[in-house]
């Protein structure tokens, strides 16, 4: 991915700022720049960019779960704060940066001062080399080599030139940097899927009205009640939720070939746990089985359907093959810290 280019800074410099990298920190670093840059400042707190990289982290440590390397202190960070404060694992972004920025707890302040060591200016080195820190600083303060901004003990400023390049394509820049950290990140999550999705917390989930409505509620139609694979209650139109057979927080989509209808009291207990494959997966794979049926027959040109064809090259849907597409992914997220529940 490049990024634009401009006479009155070096980008190429720029590029070159994510090689080399292994841990977290300048991703989060350049982005909570950027996002103050998008606001207007210049002069920029050093604790708020340091909240703002805990913020931003947030969603994909807790939520998700996604390793970011024995290396890396922002994931320790961010488990650290939520024990002390006890956020929500999905918060708000704009209540976590609130809550770090006022706090006058001693360990969060320990947890952001943790990053003024060295992120700051090593960030700096495709402009200024390897130096001390203290050089570095002076350096920074003195403008050599047009950098992107000055070092100072509680602060940054940023430069003019760069506060305009950084303020034109601030957009553009979020993608680079989050187009790097999800090559970073997918190194060390080889086999967690749709790394993209797991970055920044959406505003809104998105509903599942649709595939209640314009799939299962056409299935029931044909059935009749069903049983809920999980509590054998009888599920009619109308008295049922649609869930994550595999918990959305590992999957992060809403393809039909992992929802099911289910009790919704269940599915709320449900939450992010695992279903074991012993206990359960016939009765999901019979009910699955037996949805395309009915409305590959009703609606053959049913869009959902073609959300089961990222399984299968056809709608046939083999037993075996099914399982065999799970496993692997139930194996993943449990080693990734999801939980089982309890066996029947």
């Amino acid at each position: 991915m490049r990024l634009p280019q401009d006479q009155n800074v070096n980008v190429s410099l720029l590029s070159s700022v994510f090689r080399n990298t292994v841990a977290t920190y300048k991703y989060y670093w350049f982005l909570s720049i950027i996002e103050c840059v998008e606001e207007g400042k210049d002069e920029i707190e050093k604790r708020e960019l340091f909240a703002r990289m805990i913020a931003n982290a947030w969603y994909t440590v807790n939520y998700f779960r996604i390793s970011f390397g024995k290396q890396d202190k922002i994931q320790e960070a961010v488990e650290r704060i939520k024990a002390l404060e006890g956020f929500a694992l999905d918060e708000k972004k704009q209540i976590l940066l609130n809550r770090l920025l006022t706090s006058s707890n001693k360990e969060i302040v320990k947890q952001l001062k943790h990053f003024n060591a060295n992120v700051p200016y090593k960030f700096l080195s495709p402009w200024l080399g390897t130096h001390s820190e203290k050089e570095m600083y002076l350096m920074s303060q003195e403008n050599y080599n047009l950098p992107p901004y000055a070092l100072y003990p509680d602060r940054i400023l940023v430069q003019p030139a760069w506060m305009d390049y950084f303020r034109k394509n601030s957009g553009l820049i979020k993608d680079f940097c989050f187009w790097n950290l999800t090559l970073f990140l997918q190194t060390r999550n080889p086999n967690v899927p749709n790394i993209p999705s797991k970055l920044i917390r959406p505003e809104k989930r998105g509903s599942l009205v649709k595939h209640k409505k314009d799939f299962w509620d056409i299935v029931l139609e044909k059935t009749g009640p069903v049983k809920c694979i999980y509590t054998n209650k009888s599920l009619k139109i109308g008295e049922y939720a649609v869930e994550h057979f595999i918990p959305f927080q590992f999957v992060s989509h809403d393809l039909m070939w992992n929802l099911i209808p289910a009790d919704g009291s269940f599915n709320s207990s449900k939450s992010d746990k695992l279903p074991q494959l012993d206990d359960y997966f016939d009765d999901f794979y019979a009910l699955q089985q037996e949805a395309v049926k009915i409305v590959q027959f009703k609606e053959p040109k049913n869009k959902f359907l073609e959300d089961y064809l990222t399984l299968f090259h056809d709608l046939n849907l083999s037993k075996d093959r099914y399982r065999e597409q799970i496993e692997p992914l139930i194996t993943i997220a449990h080693n990734n810290g999801f939980q089982f529940m309890k066996a029947k």
